[in-house]
């Protein structure tokens, strides 16, 4: 059939907040023009994150209970390892509470001051954790990421002359590099088989440990039995398996594609690193077999692995992007191409062409949509990703200026997306009128969370 249908049916039901253009506009001045600071109760169609805001399924609400709270060793540990294990093949599992605490104690471990980590796209935390130490994070996204509206494929590659020329350059400063797959920073775009595969080899070369932010592994394995060759007829666990063979460790948030509303894991497969792992998680997660989480998280995670990995999910999952993407191009809607597996991701700066990278269009734009229809997205441009200028002056810039509207995991239906198009369309027409804004106040790290907007006109 046509008709791609979500593979599950509703068995209990939400109330949406309705609000109005009145009460919207009161509430985001009160929020300081930051939709991070609006309460959950005030928004329709809340697309901030995928992170943690799925809908468990009946399997695993089944299997919170017989989660086992024993401090130490329980059972639910077990199930957990056990599963990770089978899926990511490493020889140390360490649970933590999300997956920022796999980075922090990765960084915190590994890293000294003025080491270089090169990544194809390093998200916000993954950032903070590694500056917050002193080392510096180095993205090397491909030539092909550049072109935010061709349909290349695997445009979340890393590139491969300039992470042989950084190794070069850096000689034994790179303790580790780090894959994101799928690349966020990059519109949610996939890495391919063969970029894993190249990278390894050139790491191997000079003793670079390779690690995976594994955050959706899942959503990148379809993307390689879809669109890499010799992987049509492998099932996304066999492609999962060789895609973490091919490296040395992970760090993983289970609120992505563990389809759980909480939880993650650091892995490796070196002694030496589990051990300073293992000392810095009993220090500030908890023991180590239950890292920050409760026995029913952890069943709750181990069910989630699977799920996230059924190709009817992930059929329907990367359909209902495609479906929003096909309708926003439909309309001259500028957004990142082909469309990644769990966003769409709007390309601000050409959304709102008036507006310099300086007045942060993707803020403008985050706060239309809000106004307009109750829609919370995120910005993925200069607020999250800029950078002071050396020796002061305007900030540097950072590369694109995105608007990510993140599709929590098995929550909305057709018709919710239908609204975000109208929405999006309304706004569309009315793109000229959005609003430059500047920040009032801000943090040292992550300021996108926590700062104040105001309307620069």
């Amino acid at each position: 059939m046509r008709t791609i249908i979500e593979p599950f049916r509703i068995k209990m039901t939400e109330a949406l907040p309705i609000t109005t253009r009145s009460e919207r506009e009161a509430l985001l001045a009160s929020a300081f023009n930051n939709v991070f600071l609006l309460d959950a109760d005030h928004v329709t169609i809340d697309l901030l994150t995928d992170s943690g805001t799925g809908a468990m399924s009946d399997r695993q609400w089944s299997a919170l209970m017989l989660g086992d709270e024993s401090y130490a060793g329980s059972r639910s540990w077990r199930r957990f390892e056990q599963t990770v294990r089978e899926i990511t093949g490493f020889k140390h599992i360490f649970p933590t509470h999300q997956g920022r605490a796999a980075e922090r104690i990765l960084a915190a471990t590994r890293l000294q001051k003025g080491n270089v980590v090169p990544n194809n796209g390093h998200f916000d935390t993954t950032r903070a954790n590694i500056e917050y130490v002193g080392a510096v994070a180095t993205d090397l996204p491909s030539t092909e990421a550049r072109e935010l509206q061709s349909e290349k494929l695997f445009k979340g590659n890393m590139d491969l002359g300039k992470l042989e020329q950084l190794i070069e350059a850096e000689g034994g400063n790179i303790p580790f590099c780090m894959l994101t797959v799928t690349n966020n920073t990059g519109g949610g775009q996939p890495v391919s088989m063969e970029n894993v595969r190249s990278v390894k080899d050139i790491l191997n070369k000079r003793g670079v440990p390779l690690i995976i932010d594994a955050c959706r592994f899942a959503e990148n394995a379809f993307f390689i039995k879809e669109r890499e060759q010799g992987f049509a007829d492998r099932s996304l666990l066999e492609i999962a398996r060789e895609m973490f063979s091919l490296a040395d460790g992970a760090t993983m948030s289970a609120k992505k594609d563990g389809l759980a509303n909480i939880g993650g894991f650091l892995a490796c497969n070196n002694d030496s690193w589990a051990d300073g792992f293992r000392n810095l998680l009993i220090l500030t997660e908890g023991f180590p077999t239950y890292g920050g989480l409760a026995g029913r998280d952890l069943e709750a995670i181990s069910v989630g692995l699977l799920e996230a990995l059924e190709q009817d999910y992930q059929r329907y999952r990367h359909a209902t992007v495609e479906y929003v993407a096909s309708a926003l191009i439909s309309r001259d809607i500028p957004i990142v191409r082909p469309a990644g597996g769990h966003a769409i991701f709007i390309d601000a700066a050409a959304f709102c062409p008036h507006l310099r990278a300086s007045d942060y269009p993707g803020i403008g734009v985050v706060n239309a949509l809000y106004l307009e229809g109750g829609v919370r997205a995120v910005e993925l441009g200069s607020v999250m990703f800029g950078k002071p200028a050396p020796g002061g002056g305007e900030e540097i810039p950072a590369p694109h200026e995105l608007v990510r509207l993140a599709f929590p995991r098995r929550v909305y239906t057709q018709s919710h997306f239908d609204y975000l198009i109208e929405v999006l369309d309304a706004i569309g027409r009315q793109r000229a009128s959005i609003e430059a804004y500047r920040i009032t106040e801000q943090a040292p790290f992550l300021r996108h969370f926590t700062a104040h907007y105001e309307r620069a006109g």
